[in-house]
């Protein structure tokens, strides 16, 4: 009579985190956040833990984008940025996205000509609080054509300015990392981006072999 083969082990899952993390990756446009988000989601997988997207909603604005956009334009982005944020949030163990409301809130403050026409800095604020680690890229590369994104560096300049002056004031220092955009390469150790944002939930991962 043949035997009968024992049942195979099911290897154990990974521990689950004590809460989803969120990360953003900020900036003016044309500086590699899109490139640097998949990078870092591609790196999250390959720890083991499960990672959603959040894309960049500007692309969407049926009001108008780029250096013509105005202060309603840019409120329905903020708006549309925080509600994708609510819809994803607890989907994965790590949200990421491309743009934040700080990087949007400069954006709304140049439409509006540096005036707060609609009040939402008290929103922006209590917001910013809510991600565990901001990834800011500095532009150090050249604009490029995408036939959507203006080319104007000018324009671009004028919107990092703005971040200079209040992103101090939205994010703490602890919580905030600068990567120059011409960083952005296959080289980049996105790993320690991935420990740093596991250790703000008090979580931790471990590298693959390839890490090893």
């Amino acid at each position: 009579m043949p035997r009968k083969r024992a049942a195979a082990a099911s290897a154990p899952g990974p521990e689950p985190w004590p809460r989803p993390a969120k990360i953003a990756f900020i900036g003016s446009h044309g500086i590699r956040k899109t490139t640097a988000l998949l990078a870092f989601a591609a790196e999250v997988q390959r720890a083991g833990r499960s990672v959603e997207l959040g894309r960049e909603v500007v692309r969407d604005n049926p009001l108008g984008i780029n250096e013509g956009a105005t202060g309603e334009a840019q409120l329905w982005v903020l708006v549309s940025q925080i509600r994708q944020e609510l819809e994803l949030a607890r989907k994965a163990d790590v949200l990421a996205t491309d743009r934040g409301v700080m990087d949007n809130y400069a954006y709304y403050l140049r439409a509006c000509g540096g005036t707060d026409e609609f009040s939402v800095y008290p929103l922006v604020q209590r917001w910013s609080r809510t991600y565990d680690l901001v990834v800011r890229l500095l532009p150090d590369v050249a604009l490029q054509a995408d036939g959507v994104r203006s080319t104007n560096d000018a324009f671009r300049d004028e919107v990092e300015a703005i971040l200079d002056r209040v992103l101090p004031e939205l994010v703490p220092a602890d919580r905030l990392t600068v990567i120059r955009a011409s960083e952005v390469t296959s080289r980049f150790d996105w790993y320690a981006i991935v420990k740093r944002v596991a250790t703000t939930v008090g979580a931790t991962v471990t590298p693959p072999d390839l890490w090893r």
